[in-house]
């Protein structure tokens, strides 16, 4: 839990300067680009972390990273604060947060949307659409198919879920049969 509260803060302070910069967006793409090769490449990873390995060595490995990288200034000196602090190893989860907190800015809530089937793009509008009447934010939906859901739906919003899958379905009529309820 101590993590997070690191990685959240560190997040909130990267927004901070990029309110300030007006540069959010392009702090969100090279954060989120750098995260992602981190996290793919774990042999990367583990230099960058790992003690064993003498701090300087790990430092010109970083360097070469962002030689290649062609990121911007901040979000360069940003990178080698992290690594200096010993906080690198959080790079993941405060890119979580500040991609979190810049949608919160922009007015922008993600979603994840699970069928049993494949829908229609018609279909995927309207729930987008109905979603953004509920909770007044624009909707980025991710939208996946799982068969074991039967049919129906769910859709997670942060922490809400809306679930109308017939699994489900089945899953409370077996439990209120179990418990002797009517159904």
């Amino acid at each position: 839990m101590k993590n997070l509260a690191i990685a959240r803060r560190y997040a909130k302070a990267l927004l901070l300067i990029g309110k300030e910069d007006g540069q959010i967006d392009t702090y969100r793409e090279e954060l989120g680009a750098f995260a992602n090769l981190i996290e793919q490449e774990k042999s990367l990873q583990q230099v960058l972390v790992n003690p064993l390995y003498d701090a300087e060595g790990r430092k010109n490995v970083l360097k070469g990273v962002m030689d290649k990288l062609d990121l911007s200034k901040p979000m360069t000196t940003f990178i080698y604060f992290l690594f200096d602090k010993g906080r690198i190893g959080f790079l993941s989860n405060i890119n979580d947060f500040f991609q979190k907190f810049a949608d919160e800015l922009k007015g922008v809530a993600r979603a994840s949307l699970v069928s049993a089937t494949e829908l229609s793009s018609e279909t995927i509008e309207k729930i987008q659409s109905a979603l953004s009447k509920r909770t007044g934010k624009d909707i980025i939906l991710e939208v996946e198919q799982d068969p074991e859901l039967i049919g129906g739906i769910v859709t997670r919003i942060g922490d809400l879920v809306l679930d109308g899958s017939v699994r489900t379905q089945l899953l409370n009529m077996r439990e209120s049969l179990k418990r002797g309820e009517s159904v």
